[in-house]
């Protein structure tokens, strides 16, 4: 069993960091600034999407991990 807490502040700061840019450049290539995917469907999917990952990081849930 691994006890050790979750992973260090620079670990979530460097994913946070990778987050708003690949949100930034997926925003400008298919979402919002875009303009394509039916108006602003596919930019409402990513702020979701992102808004998830980023609750996921800050918390530091695994949404995969299924246990009983």
């Amino acid at each position: 069993m691994d006890n050790r807490p979750g992973p260090g502040c620079l670990t979530g700061l460097i994913k946070l960091f990778f987050l708003d840019k690949i949100y930034h450049w997926l925003q400008a290539t298919i979402g919002f600034k875009r303009g394509g995917c039916l108006g602003c469907g596919c930019g409402t999917i990513l702020l979701i999407l992102f808004i998830i990952l980023l609750i996921s990081i800050l918390t530091g849930t695994n949404w995969f991990e299924f246990g009983f």
